[in-house]
This record gives structure tokens, sequence and C-alpha cells, in this order.
């Protein structure tokens, strides 16, 4: 009797409109949001419930298949494109909010659920989610843990990492396991935040409990004005210092708040280098103090024009410039390439100096939009990809960029994650054994290395043929033999 093929097994096991296997139907997707990379998949699977998709799992596992995993698709590091030998698992429909608890400020949720889609369903509760990244009204919390994402509030409530309290997770077997607890702290090693930011490479979530947060009672921001970017970058810093954890503290130059505010028209002044927003949260006693403080010190790192939020209106308005800072530069540029590097705050100054050096270097313009609390750049790198040669350059400005962050002892992503974009640069940030233990972490996982395979962590052979280009180049890599490999 002929075996199932593969098609057949995952057509037994999911509803009827949830297999695509024609080019057409799976043409949506082929990217992510790093959409200058493609492929199609060899399907793509739709699974309702966590039952559905542990099947595909062990299907694919039997047949030795690999699996793509994708929430929204909102990623800007290309770790949803499909692999063309894989499957894609989308998690798109397992979009249900299970439970909240009010009492211990949690909610359960399925992976599909936005990101804002969690604070609506309790705002009623005097609760929200904090971590908010720009895409939050379209990204999934599946997405957010696969990337450890941010936003612009995660310098005083941190990443995703800091606010899951449990997942359940499906193995490339099929089996499911669970991490985490609903109390502070689980015995055993601490698999939960492993799993945070693993890239799709470990697991695929099923279940979310995250920790929600009380909504504060007010909260104001207040816009600073510098005449340089230099000025602005080392009055972050100035911030910190004074021991001030401010509620979001973002910084954009004038390339990008020229762009956003033709879009959004935040209010922002459009003669300064470079501006400051900085946010205050809490009772209105600690927010007067608190903002009385920032504007001290502000004016003392040379802020030219102060502005505080005088309303909720305006608040928000301040912010949407910000969260919008992406497609306001894809208004003025036929394509962009948005980067994500993080440095000691110390470093911000070199840093942007350097990256208006890059860009003169390459001839393509460049806005620095980023969270600047936490050293966590976006450089959004403008240019045509119809101009030959200009994407090239594109991908070469923000290599540099990249490898950059790392020579002054920073990183190679914030919350982006490596995916296929960064995949070179892992060889700049880590040495031969450190890459072997991660390659042996995978395995404990994923014998087979069929979760998301090509991603997030190169192989050594990659690392060599990389290492052996920059040293023709004349640039070392932190390889001490690139022989042997």
């Amino acid at each position: 009797m002929k075996a199932p093929t593969l098609f057949e097994e995952l057509a037994n096991v999911l509803p009827r409109d949830c297999l695509k296997i024609a080019d057409e139907d799976m043409r949506p997707y082929e990217c992510d949001g790093l959409s200058m990379y493609r492929a199609l998949p060899k399907c793509v699977a739709l699974p309702e419930d966590e039952k559905q998709l542990a099947e595909v799992m062990r299907i694919c596992h039997a047949h030795r298949v690999p699996v793509v995993a994708r929430g929204a698709g909102t990623g800007l590091s290309g770790g949803a494109m499909p692999d063309p030998n894989a499957v894609l698992l989308s998690t798109a429909k397992m979009m249900k909010i299970i439970s909240v608890d009010p009492l211990a400020c949690t909610a359960r949720v399925q992976p599909g659920v936005r990101n804002l889609a969690i604070s609506e369903a309790v705002v009623h509760h005097g609760l929200y989610y904090a971590p908010d990244p720009s895409s939050q009204i379209a990204c999934t919390i599946g997405g957010n843990v696969a990337e450890n994402s941010g936003g612009v509030h995660c310098l005083k409530y941190g990443l995703t990492v800091h606010n899951i309290r449990k997942l359940r997770v499906v193995l490339m077997t099929g089996e499911i396991v669970t991490l985490g607890g609903d109390g502070l702290d689980s015995p055993g090693y601490d698999l939960l935040t492993l799993m945070i930011g693993s890239e799709g490479l470990l697991g695929i979530v099923t279940e979310v409990t995250v920790k929600l947060t009380p909504k504060p009672k007010l909260a104001q921001v207040a816009m600073a004005s510098f005449a340089s970017v230099e000025t602005a970058g080392a009055a972050v810093g100035e911030i910190i210092a004074a021991g001030i954890i401010p509620g979001g503290l973002e910084m954009m130059d004038q390339i990008a708040t020229e762009a956003v505010e033709g879009f959004v028209h935040a209010g922002y002044d459009l003669s300064a280098a470079a501006i400051l927003l900085c946010e205050s949260d809490g009772t209105p006693d600690e927010v007067a103090d608190e903002m009385a403080r920032v504007s001290e010190v502000l004016r003392k790192a040379g802020a030219t024009d102060i502005k505080v939020s005088n309303n909720e209106a305006e608040r928000l308005r301040y912010w949407s410039g910000r969260k919008n800072a992406f497609p306001a530069t894809g208004r003025i540029s036929p394509d962009y390439y948005c980067m994500d590097g993080t440095i000691p705050r110390r470093e911000l100054p070199r840093v942007l100096n350097e990256i208006a050096r890059l860009s003169e270097k390459y001839g393509l313009r460049c806005a620095n939009v980023f969270h600047a609390g936490d050293g966590n750049l976006h450089p959004l790198i403008m240019f045509d990809a119809n101009v030959e040669g200009e994407l090239q350059r594109a991908e070469d400005f923000g290599a540099d960029i990249l490898e950059l962050c790392v020579e002054v002892g920073g990183t190679i992503t914030g919350e982006h994650g490596v995916g296929i974009e960064k995949i070179n640069q892992m060889c700049v940030q880590f040495s031969p054994k450190e890459l072997t233990r991660m390659h042996e972490i995978k395995h404990a996982f994923d014998e087979h290395a069929l979760l998301n395979p090509g991603k997030a962590v190169p192989t050594l052979h990659r690392c060599a043929e990389f290492g052996r280009m920059k040293v023709s180049q004349g640039k070392p890599m932190p390889f001490a033999d690139l022989e042997r490999f």
C-alpha cells in the first residue's frame, strides 16, 4: 500500500481551507517585513489550535521536512522568510484571549493575538501590556516572543522577556512542553528565557501567559530640541546619570523629524538637528517632580527648547511621530533598509558621527531613530532598488553599522532578531566556540535541525567564508585560525 504523502497527511489533520499549496495562495507569505528577500514555501499550514499544530509538527518530523514559523509577518530581519523545502506554519488563526486574571495581573493568550489587542482587552481593569513595538497594531505576541521585542517604553518596563510568565511550546517532534510558571520563579534551568528570542529555532509557541501592568494615572512627555546630534546623544547619558529612569526616552535626527512631520504633523521642531522625547508616568505628584528634574537636566545638557505635553492628546501626538517614523520614511524614499543594533549609551555621539561619515561614503541618506535610553539604534538607510548598485550599497552600509556596534562594545541586534539579515555579523559578534555552544543547544531541542533552517546562528563554515572575505578587505575577524574550518 502506498504511504500517504506529506500533503495528504497534512490535509487529514487540517481543515480544508487551512492548507495552501498553490503558488498564488502562498504568495502573501513569501517574505516578512524584510521584503528584499523572498521565496515560496513548499506549502502553508494554518492550524486553528494547539492540537492541529502539534500534529503538523509530528508529520513534518516524520517526513524530515523543515518548518518555518510565521506570525503576522511584521518582522524586519527575514526570520519568517520561507524555505522552498519547508512547510511555512502560520499561527495567524490562533488568536483567542483565553483568560484574564486581574488580581494576578496576568492574561493567557494564543500566539496570534495582536500585541495591542491585549491592552485593549484589559483596559477596563486599569491594566495594559507594557512592551509596545511600533508595529503593535499588527504584530502578534507569538512573534514578539520569538524576537524578544521591545518598544518605546522598554527602558522602564522591559522587553518581552521581562513581561512573560509562562509559555506552552510545541517541539519539532510534536511534543508539548510548558516553560516557566505562574510564580516569579520555577525550579531547574531557566528555559523560559532561552525560548524567548530564539527566533523559531527551538520550538513554536502555542500559548503565552503575559504579565499585565497597572495603567499609570498620568503620563507626560517632554520634547527637547538640540543644535547637534552629538549634544542630544550626550544628554541621554546625563538623564540616566541623574538617577532618572523615564517611561520612554527616544531620539530622532532632523532627517527623521522632517519625514515624520509631513506625515503625521506631530508638532516637531524642524529647526533642531535632533530631538529627544522623554516621558514620565505615575501619580500626578511623581510626574510633576520628574518632569521638573528632566527639564533641568535637559537645559544643562544644552537643549535649545523644551516643550512638555499639556494633555493626553498632545502626548499621543508627540509619540505618534516616533511610532510612524518607518512609514514616514517610506513616503520620501522608494525603499529603505531599517537596521537594528545596540550600543552603550556613552558611545551615542561617536556612533552617530560615524553613521554620518558612512552616509557620505555610500552616497545614501540615513534617518536615525532609536530607543536612546537603552542604546537601541534604528538607522533607516534610504535607497532605490531600481537604481543599479543601490541595494548592495545599502546592505554594505547596514553591515558596517552593525560591525561598528560590536566595535564599540554593543551588539548586532536589540529587538529585530538576526534572521537572515544579520547572520554574517553573528560571525563578528561571536567566536567559533560560542557559536558551537549555540548549535549544541539547538541540537538538544531540534536534533535534525528542521526548525527555521539557515537562520539566526551561522555554521562555522559560513563564518570561515565570511571571515576570509573580510580579511581580504583588510578587516580582521575574531577567528584565530580560519583555515581549520
